[in-house]
């Protein structure tokens, strides 16, 4: 390319990969995605984070690091000073760095100025942005069934409102001022971390109102716990959410799915943007999730930080190249990993990642090379006995019933197996899951997709789990480590 390309990150939270029009799903209005893939973007079916929560999924796939690689295991262990992030590499490249929304990728302590030359705070409005995490009206009784649901449903706007304001309509309103005001000079990197569908859930009119109930897929029903890990066990005592009648269910992931419909339309009015300012066709857009949700999913809500179930691993993953890089859109089936997302970055300005990574470049696939990248994608999390460190006692929903976080943090305290350390292995056909403290878990996916029969100790199935064993210490064996590319001197 003649000269480097804008790049758009857009960002959004906890969005489950099956929640997208063109997948095939009759309930999901994603019209922006779906016209983007039609004719200008590859959206990948097999993406795959490398951990179910926040921070270590960011810190992996700013870095192209597995979690294991420096202990990025935790919500409060992020990126150190002297590891690389993504962000910093496209600004000492001389990208101007405009950050708006969420962290979750480096301690306060480090401050943002290393990161991006733009770290956005919104101006003060008539009302204030609203987070439903501190209006938390709408839980209720705190001995109801409703209280760790997560669910607030529809948002009402003030009369003088064209949307619920709240920080995400924040960022992407300064996002859309900074494309009209950018430098000339300089190529730009606009990363919109947002909150949304990240629970609770709760959505304004017309989004809302847009998801027809009646075409929801099918919820999958709370299994036989004795099959599953006991984290989720614990969860779905705690949550209390086994009175719930399947019409409840429905307006819980209605309103999710309304939740993906919005940001899918401030996706919109983001390429809009770039449009009006001539700069569409020289802008390279990335649109990925950190993690899914289990919205129902096994009678559970949120998800869990060491458990790998597809609804909280399997995410949206759309790639639309700058002019002049190929591409045959499509929806590819490709398994993809979001480590994958800065190696592409590289490749793309033709950089020399200056660590080694383990992310691969996703332009051959792009072009239509090729559907084949890798032949398994891994996830992880969890800790060890004994790691204190990593129980995440600094949380606030953790010690507290009243915390809305605490059926499942709260179980990180204890030395029980709940929080046992965990790795998954998952093929086109199979999904192993290594677990310390507690059984393996091993699924069919062909005949089993919402891998409710886990099936580990099934003779039949004896080959499979020695390769997917082989195949997992490979990994460990290749991702074990990092070796620095500038050496030390010696006396």
């Amino acid at each position: 390319m003649s000269k480097r390309p804008h790049i758009l990150i857009f960002n959004p939270d906890q969005w489950r990969a099956d929640v997208i029009g063109h997948f095939g799903n009759p309930a999901a209005v994603t019209p922006n995605l779906d016209r983007l893939v039609e004719s200008e973007a590859v959206s990948f079916r097999g993406a795959f984070c490398q951990n179910p929560v926040c921070t270590p999924s960011r810190c992996s796939f700013m870095s192209g690091w597995y979690p294991h690689v420096r202990g990025h295991r935790t919500m409060f262990h992020m990126m150190r000073e002297d590891e690389p992030v993504l962000l910093k590499t496209l600004k000492d490249e001389g990208y101007t760095v405009w950050w708006g929304g969420k962290n979750d990728l480096v301690p306060a302590e480090n401050g943002f100025d290393a990161y991006c030359d733009v770290k956005y705070v919104p101006e003060k409005r008539p009302r204030p942005e609203t987070n439903l995490h501190g209006a938390d009206g709408w839980r209720g009784d705190p001995d109801g069934d409703n209280y760790y649901s997560f669910y607030a449903g529809k948002l009402e706007k003030a009369p003088d409102e064209k949307a619920y304001y709240d920080g995400d309509w924040a960022m992407v309103l300064g996002a859309i001022d900074f494309i009209r005001s950018a430098p000339q000079d300089r190529p730009m990197c606009i990363y919109l971390p947002l909150l949304y569908p990240h629970p609770p859930y709760g959505v304004e009119e017309p989004w809302y109102g847009a998801i027809d109930r009646g075409k929801l897929p099918e919820r999958t029903p709370a299994p036989d716990w004795s099959k599953k890990p006991s984290l989720l066990k614990g969860i779905y005592d705690r949550q209390k959410l086994q009175g719930w009648t399947e019409d409840r269910w429905t307006e819980l992931r209605g309103t999710y799915y309304g939740m993906c419909a919005r940001v899918d339309h401030q996706f919109g009015l983001v390429l809009d943007a770039l449009k009006e300012a001539g700069i569409y066709d020289d802008t390279a857009v990335f649109f990925f999730s950190d993690h899914g949700d289990f919205t129902g999913d096994y009678g559970l809500v949120e998800k869990t930080q060491n458990t790998f179930e597809d609804c909280l691993t399997n995410v949206p993953f759309v790639v639309k190249p700058p002019r002049g890089v190929p591409v045959k859109p499509r929806v590819s089936e490709a398994l993809v990993e979001l480590i994958d997302f800065p190696a592409t970055v590289e490749a793309l300005l033709e950089l020399t990642p200056g660590h080694t990574h383990f992310g691969r470049s996703l332009l051959p696939l792009l072009a239509g090379e090729t559907d084949e990248h890798r032949d398994a994608v891994f996830a992880e999390g969890g800790r060890l006995h004994g790691e204190t460190q990593a129980m995440e006692l600094e949380s606030t929903s953790m010690s507290s019933p009243s915390g809305l976080y605490w059926p499942r943090v709260g179980l990180q305290q204890q030395e029980g197996p709940e929080h046992t350390k965990a790795v998954m292995c998952r093929t086109r056909d199979y999904k192993y899951v290594r677990r310390f403290y507690e059984p393996d878990e091993l699924y069919d996916l062909r005949r089993d997709p919402m891998e409710v029969d886990n099936r580990i100790d099934d003779p039949e199935l004896r080959d499979v789990l020695a390769a997917l064993k082989e195949r997992l210490l490979t990994f460990y064996m290749e991702t074990s480590d990092v070796v620095p590319l500038k050496t030390n001197r010696r006396m």
